[in-house]
């Protein structure tokens, strides 16, 4: 089954505003023709009105790196599903290992998360990867055993089919290090494996699986040349047009 790769920006917490709309001049040209792929960019909360208003009319999508799932309460510094949708953005990042380490991120709250996003509209990207403490203790086909089943736990297959799954090696985030292809395919296989034992072979077929660590324009076509890696989730090569539309155009 051919899969539509989807190509996603994970800004962090980088850029302002006018400098968000300053990307999108450069991005926009780059990307016009690139309909082989979906896009998105995940900017920082404030920047999300002017990263929309910039890909008006255009095939990019606009996600978020976070939110909360409440639909609105008393929960200072969070933001809601309904709120990103009133923005315009069609996606949300949800349990990137730096939320995890940082924030308390747990299965928990990642299933949480991820129900009130499908139920407001939203496409959640879905984090899932190993420590390199986990690698090392050959750990890994447990870890992501266990993250992929925090949500598959709580998804009906129906709410399953509208999710996309992340798998990133915390070990090569941000770290320059990078798992060769072979090494992330070897990890997609795992999660569809997962998937196909939870809801049977053609949602398998149908779940795009991203990679993300430390994708750069000098390793992409190495990375989509395995069959199994549906797209990359991309940190700091993001952040400069001509380096992120590098990546789109593989």
């Amino acid at each position: 089954m051919s899969r539509k790769p989807v190509m996603a920006g994970n800004w962090k917490m980088y850029k302002t505003a006018a400098e968000t709309t300053s990307f999108f001049d450069k991005f926009r040209p780059l990307v016009e023709r690139s309909e082989h792929c979906e896009i998105v960019i995940c900017p920082p909360f404030p920047n999300l009105p002017a990263a929309v208003a910039s890909a008006q009319g255009t095939r990019i999508a606009v996600g978020a790196q976070n939110m909360f799932w409440a639909k609105e309460g008393a929960f200072t510094g969070e933001v809601s599903a309904a709120m990103l949708k009133s923005v315009g953005c069609s996606h949300v990042i949800i349990g990137h290992s730096e939320r995890r380490q940082y924030f308390g991120e747990t299965n928990e709250t990642v299933l949480k998360k991820t129900l009130a996003a499908l139920d407001a509209g939203l496409a959640p990207i879905v984090c899932v990867g190993e420590t390199l403490e986990h690698r090392e203790a050959g750990q890994t086909e447990n870890v992501l055993m266990d993250h992929c089943q925090g949500v598959t736990s709580g998804l009906s297959a129906e709410q399953f089919s509208r999710i996309l799954i992340a798998y990133e090696p915390v070990w090569a985030i941000g770290t320059g290090k990078t798992a060769t292809p072979e090494i992330a395919a070897d990890a997609h296989r795992v999660i569809r494996a997962h998937t196909c034992a939870t809801f049977g072979q053609e949602a398998a077929n149908r779940l795009r699986i991203l990679y993300g660590g430390s994708v750069k324009p000098d390793n992409i076509k190495g990375l989509m040349a395995q069959p199994e890696i549906d797209g990359v989730l991309v940190g700091g090569a993001s952040l400069d047009p001509i380096s992120f539309a590098s990546i789109v155009n593989f």
